[in-house]
């Protein structure tokens, strides 16, 4: 690979494999993203009031939250025409398929779920988790790269990639939007050190990853989908508003009040509840080693997709012969050939009736 680009992506998205199953970089983001996450909030617990097995519940309610927001964002909003004639395929989380915005999603109910649970305050909680939610995302990104799937549009720049299923060299639009999610992460640690109004931080993360995004996505090929527009422009436009939104509504209601610094100094914290603690620390390693066998943001034929990139993947009664050739609506993607394909037959496929 030269040094200056152009590049070619060829790396290997696999870590290995057990007992006929599957380990990918793009399942390891995920893993390390909750585990940094956990160890964020473990070392601030008492700031919030935690105890440490509320930390290894709401370490847990989070990372489940965002592997359930995921899944069910991508399958209601991207790929439903597949899986609405393969419903048996909904659990198959080994085949792939993730919104990013379901992650934030299904992170926020998670939070809210533990928060109602434990009676603690959402905001207070979602601020201290602001930090890692950043991280997390950045490090997700870097996941897609692995994998190769997300592209941006053909482009002649010196760093471009050609990535496995496009056609050209494309920006790296999911490195651009890796670094753009790990440059919120200063921004909100400042934020965090003066001191500013509850809520003001998660309501930053919320505006600062949307609005950046929707600047970044203009590089990537994303057909409309929802209201006219792509569907991840959608969702990037109501999450900024809905982050503004609580920026100012948080700022007003701290008029008068003092503001809350990032220490919390003084909040009680009540003798740590050791008891079932054991259980939750193995449910949260379960959870950790569940997420390496995620392998992409699309549900994919992964022997067909990735056999190429790693040798010895065959058909199995896990990971079956699919046709996941992406439909009009809510298509993440450019176009993609599979095995043996033209371009000209992949063209045509995509105006093909549902799965």
């Amino acid at each position: 690979m030269p040094i200056l680009g152009p590049y070619v992506h060829r790396i290997d998205p696999v870590i290995g494999t057990v007992l006929g199953v599957h380990l990918w970089w793009y399942g390891l983001s995920y893993a390390l993203g909750f585990l940094n996450a956990h160890v964020f909030v473990r070392r601030r617990r008492r700031a919030i009031g935690l105890t440490m097995r509320e930390v290894y519940s709401l370490s847990l309610l989070l990372a489940v939250g965002v592997l359930l927001g995921g899944r069910f964002v991508e399958v209601t909003l991207y790929e439903w025409p597949f899986y609405r004639q393969r419903p048996a395929l909904i659990q198959a989380y080994w085949l792939g398929g993730m919104a990013t915005h379901g992650l934030l999603f299904g992170g926020l109910t998670g939070v809210w779920a533990f928060s109602r649970l434990r009676r603690k305050s959402f905001l207070d909680i979602t601020d201290t988790l602001a930090i890692p939610a950043a991280v997390i995302m950045g490090l997700g990104r870097i996941g897609n790269f692995v994998d190769g799937q997300i592209v941006g549009s053909v482009t002649s720049v010196w760093w471009a990639f050609k990535f496995p299923d496009a056609e050209g060299f494309r920006h790296p639009v999911v490195l651009y939007d890796g670094l753009k999610n790990l440059l919120i992460v200063p921004i909100l640690l400042w934020a965090s050190k003066r001191g500013v109004p509850r809520g003001v931080r998660t309501g930053a993360f919320l505006f600062l990853y949307a609005l950046l995004r929707i600047f970044v996505d203009i590089f990537r090929e994303y057909p409309t989908s929802l209201m006219g527009l792509a569907t991840g422009q959608v969702l990037n436009i109501v999450m900024s508003a809905v982050g503004l939104c609580l920026v100012v509504v948080s700022c007003r209601k701290s008029d008068g009040q003092a503001r809350v610094a990032s220490s919390d100094a003084g909040t009680v914290l009540e003798a740590d509840d050791s008891s079932g603690l054991s259980w939750h620390r193995f449910l949260f390693i379960a959870v950790l080693a569940f997420s390496l066998v995620i392998p992409s943001d699309w549900t994919q034929d992964i022997p067909a997709r990735y056999g190429t990139r790693h040798a010895g993947l065959t058909h199995s009664r896990l990971y079956p012969r699919i046709d996941t050739t992406p439909q009009n609506a809510g298509r993440k993607t450019p176009l993609r050939q599979r095995p043996n394909q033209t371009l000209e037959d992949a063209a045509r496929g995509l105006a093909d009736p549902p799965r």
